[in-house]
């Protein structure tokens, strides 16, 4: 019975073993009457590209109106972003200002969202507003990406969830979605630590059942210690990044920290940042067994392609050496050079 699934579920979700964010059933939805049913409510794109949320009118009602909104969770809220009465329109806020319409024919109301950003992610609602009759349909934008995890160079379990959104902001990053932290886990991500996702809530993913990670009894899956104490709670951070726009490079050396900034400026670039070293491994396959200094004091390397003089490890990654001290002259350097 439902009941007992709900039960089953629930207990499953306690012992760590949580699918995904438990949802009870909905009920069905009312069919639509003025818009179209899109072919697909799920839209990709990477950061820096144009998305099309597609929302197409069967009729045109005398006297309507369209709402695009952006659905907001985690502050329990809609954010408008443009409203439209067929001929003229008007946008709101930050997003607003990257939106149109794409008004390829006159029933068409789809929302075009230019140079897309990480915080773009999410739910978004196309509205139809006549009279007394109101009905809405909603898409979701997803950005291709990467996962990782973070930690500060004092060690594990520094961070409240404010300072862990700060930290993954200052890396080119933003704190992922449990979704974002799920969709890893499949794909591979392995990782003893708990850390922070955007809602507040913290868990850590593990394929191999080991342990120092709950033990080998619990089965692989995404481990959640649930909602925590925003302030008072510390953990990691799980970061999420897409596509930069820009060009991420080695320099060969045996620099000092100090050196290595030097030489990036040299240039006229910067010190690559967490964030876009991963990115640049995920979306340019950039492949280096030589660890280099990043902007946040950390040497890393990253290796698409793995073998046995590089680490050893036999998964594609991005490796890190820790936080040596700034004075060791033994490095090279990852630049960032904005286009």
């Amino acid at each position: 019975s439902m009941p007992q699934q709900l039960l089953i579920l629930a207990s499953l979700c306690l012992a760590g073993m949580c699918p995904s964010p438990l949802r009870l059933p909905t009920a069905t939805p009312a069919p639509l009457h003025y818009l179209l049913e899109p072919t697909s409510k799920l839209v990709h794109t990477q950061r820096g590209g144009t998305a099309t949320l597609p929302c197409v009118l069967r009729v045109l009602p005398a006297n309507y109106k369209v709402r695009w909104s952006k659905v907001e969770p985690a502050e329990y809220m809609e954010v408008a972003i443009l409203i439209t009465n067929g001929v003229h329109h008007k946008t709101y806020g930050p997003l607003g200002s990257r939106a149109r319409l794409r008004r390829s024919h006159r029933y068409d109301a789809s929302l075009v969202i230019s140079n897309v950003s990480l915080e773009d992610e999410g739910r978004y609602r196309c509205q139809l507003v006549d009279g007394l009759d109101d009905e809405s349909l909603s898409l979701v934008l997803q950005l291709e990406g990467v996962v990782f995890p973070y930690q500060t160079s004092h060690g594990r379990y520094r961070f409240n969830y404010f300072e862990a959104k700060k930290a993954c902001q200052e890396q080119d990053s933003r704190l992922a979605t449990y979704g974002q932290l799920y969709k890893a886990w499949t794909e591979g991500l392995d990782w003893c630590n708990a850390g922070w996702v955007l809602d507040g809530t913290v868990h850590y993913p593990i394929i191999n059942s080991r342990e120092p990670c709950g033990g080998r009894l619990l089965l692989p899956g995404v481990r959640t210690y649930g909602a925590k104490d925003k302030l008072k709670d510390r953990f990691d951070a799980f970061c999420f990044t897409s596509a930069v726009n820009g060009r991420i490079y080695f320099i060969r050396g045996r620099m000092n920290f100090k050196e290595a900034t030097q030489a990036c400026r040299n240039d006229g670039a910067a010190l690559a940042k967490v964030g876009q070293l991963y990115a640049a491994w995920r979306f340019s396959q950039l492949d280096r067994c030589d660890g280099g200094w990043l902007d946040d004091g950390s040497v890393r390397y990253p290796i698409t392609v793995p073998r046995a003089h590089c680490g050893g490890v036999p998964d594609p990654g991005v490796r890190n050496f820790g936080f040596p001290s700034k004075l060791r002259k033994k490095y090279g350097v990852y630049c960032f050079l904005g286009k």
